[in-house]
């Protein structure tokens, strides 16, 4: 899928979500109801979980196709209305009062009508759309898509800091003096007061949300954005060394395990911990079984995810569980998806209260500048191993050095030392 297929997938889902919600809205309020944070006709979280599906899911067929559109399209609804959260104190939808719901975040209904809607598209209308977009002047179609791109953007954008700040500066209005700031602030005032209006008719049933205490005193308290990061360094640190173990076990070798060049750090792991710890922090005290099937059913699609994601940006495979008993094209199986589910338990029940406590006592300014020196070091981390995988996909099939950086990373990171660091990496087509 090249970058325009994928934008014109983003687009026609968003416009398609946006008349979904605008039409189900407006059945219930009987009044017309622009559903959707901007104000163009896009409703952008369907367009996110659509390019997501389309990407990863294009292999499945089925009941495998519905389930991880199911899950896919839930944990990108879920990450909406807790981002809406975050930044708004409010929540825009509630499922709380539909049985077999997270949080009030998602339900069972809405999940499986997702699924419906994932398969539908993988199955039937992506095909359609890019034989469309074939037919079409390449020239034509992606300005066309640019245009879009670019107007949304800009509603985007406008929306989030009309809704951000919709009501500061509007009772400095009668200070003003001057003529010009009147009237600019003044049509300031009706855009906030619109947007504002159109956002109530949208959602009536808005319920502002208590933001959770924190002792700003202690460093990372609560599940703050520093905790989050210090949590992936030691999940990474921590996934790397387990699986380390767990090769040494059953294969009786050791092996590298790590996903970076510098330092046995697992990414995936790393992602992994945070991950769970931002969407599952409020049912971190319900039971071991609730936190396993949760465990269960977010690391599998985690890991399925991250399978496609590493085959597409860098050529390689590298695990495969082809040969262990219900797997799903072997990206992910059944025993492994059950260590997840563990994983979860054993994170929340055992680790993660010790591990966030040690944390909070470290001095603020302390704290700060290490996570900070943290994030510096993986980025160029990232960065280097990126580099390093994409040349050694590149030497497989045979493109060579013109320029000082394949040079250098043909130098520091040949075949030896790639398949030293990655001894499970596999070619693919």
């Amino acid at each position: 899928m090249s970058i325009y297929e994928l934008l014109l997938v983003f687009l026609v889902y968003s416009f398609i979500g946006w008349i979904i919600e605008t039409v189900f809205a407006t059945i219930r309020q009987r009044k017309i109801a622009n559903r959707g944070l901007i104000n163009g006709p896009y409703c952008v979280l369907y367009g996110v979980a659509a390019s997501i599906i389309s990407i990863t899911l294009r292999e499945l067929t089925g009941i495998w196709l519905f389930l991880f559109s199911s899950i896919y399209a839930s944990v990108a609804e879920w990450i909406g209305g807790w981002l809406i959260e975050r930044m708004y104190h409010e929540r825009w939808w509630n499922y709380s009062n539909k049985k077999f719901n997270i949080g009030g975040y998602v339900c069972l209904s809405m999940s499986a009508f997702w699924g419906v809607l994932g398969y539908l598209g993988v199955s039937y209308l992506n095909p359609l759309l890019f034989a469309v977009y074939r037919l079409l002047p390449k020239t034509l179609i992606e300005l066309i898509l640019s245009i879009l791109l670019g107007l949304l953007i800009v509603d985007m954008v406008l929306s989030i800091l009309i809704i951000k700040g919709k009501s500061k500066d509007i009772s400095k209005i009668k200070k003003v003096n001057n003529k010009f700031w009147k009237v600019s602030l003044n049509l300031r005032r009706w855009i906030i007061l619109h947007v504002k209006h159109r956002l109530n008719r949208a959602y009536p049933k808005t319920e502002k949300v208590t933001e959770e205490k924190r002792d700003y005193n202690v460093f990372a308290s609560g599940c703050c954005f520093y905790k989050v990061v210090l949590l992936f360094f030691v999940g990474a640190f921590l996934g790397d060394i387990v699986e380390t173990i767990f090769c040494r076990i059953t294969v009786g070798v050791w092996m590298s395990r790590s996903s970076v060049v510098f330092g046995p750090f697992s990414l995936v792991w790393g992602l992994g911990v945070a991950g769970a710890t931002v969407l599952l922090y409020k049912y971190k005290d319900k039971s071991d079984s609730y936190l396993f099937i949760m465990g269960t059913a977010l690391g599998g699609g985690f890991e399925y995810l991250c399978s496609v994601f590493t085959e597409i940006v860098f050529g390689k495979v590298f695990w495969d569980y082809s040969a262990i008993p219900f797997n799903l094209g072997g990206r992910i199986n059944l025993l492994y998806c059950f260590f997840w589910g563990i994983a979860a338990v054993v994170w929340f029940k055992v680790l993660y209260k010790k591990l966030s406590a040690g944390i909070e006592k470290m001095p603020v300014k302390v704290g700060k500048i290490v996570t900070w020196l943290g994030i510096v070091f993986m980025s160029f981390n990232v960065l280097v191993t990126c580099c390093a995988l994409i040349r050694y996909d590149e030497r497989s099939k045979g493109v060579p050095a013109n320029n000082g950086l394949r040079h250098y990373m043909d130098y520091h990171y040949d075949d030896a030392k790639m398949g030293r660091l990655y001894p499970n990496a596999k070619n693919t087509d």
